[in-house]
């Protein structure tokens, strides 16, 4: 059987067992599976934060990758469960707009979830991650085709789309990431908390102590970040 890596990102923090339940899933149908957690510290419900740390990460793995996200505020209701296939990876989840990054991108494909071999005999209404995401997952890895997912999905949910410049996601280390991405007009700047932020800089070692500054981070997005402080205990 192929290591085939599947990763996790899921916002149910590791207080509860959750995250656990999954892996003895993914465990039960696939006992050589090497599972990787991303995070489960993506703030409850935000669907583009867990959008977010999938794409910053999925393409330092391996083809044929199944990365499993799972940030379901519509868990139980009429949302797909989907996987995505595209750069030779595999994406395992609810069509709520979690994988908006891959969408359009050339030979990517959607199906909808719905083979009953590929989830639990029992589907709670509350735990489709146990019951729907992971079992997928688990086949995938294995070496299942795509085409025995279920139907083709033609319209797969988008995330909204916004002009705003925004916050996308807060780091372990309180920088605030946004949507912007270089190139950056002269001059330009971000407000955030009432604080008009100007200071670009290279590296965090180079911002002076206490302000808050610019930087163009590893997702390469714009981060305002202090150094060796939380910008976002500051600003928000």
């Amino acid at each position: 059987m192929p290591k085939t890596p599947i990763t996790l990102t899921t916002d149910f923090g590791n207080r509860d067992p959750f995250v656990g339940t999954m892996k003895g899933v993914i465990l039960g149908i696939h006992p050589d599976a090497t599972i990787v957690d991303l995070t489960h510290e993506v703030a409850s419900f935000d669907v583009e934060a867990g959008s977010f740390a999938v794409e910053q990460a999925y393409s330092y793995f391996p083809k044929g990758t199944v990365h499993v996200a799972v940030v379901d505020p519509g868990v139980g209701s009429s949302r797909r469960p989907i996987v995505v296939s595209c750069a030779g990876q595999y994406f395992v989840g609810p069509d709520n707009g979690l994988f908006s990054f891959l969408l359009g991108e050339p030979g990517c494909k959607v199906r909808e979830l719905s083979n009953p071999k590929w989830r639990l005999s029992n589907v709670s209404t509350t735990f489709h991650g146990r019951d729907i995401f992971a079992p997928a997952a688990a086949h995938l890895a294995r070496g299942a085709k795509l085409k025995l997912a279920g139907k083709p999905v033609t319209d797969p949910v988008p995330l909204p789309s916004s002009p705003e410049t925004r916050v996308i996601a807060i780091d372990h280390f309180g920088n605030l990431i946004t949507n912007v991405r270089p190139p950056l007009p002269k001059g330009f700047a971000l407000e955030v908390g009432g604080k008009k932020i100007t200071r670009l800089v290279n590296h965090y070692a180079e911002a002076p102590d206490g302000r808050p500054c610019l930087i163009i981070g590893s997702s390469g997005r714009v981060e305002i970040f202090i150094k060796q402080g939380s910008a976002a205990a500051r600003l928000l």
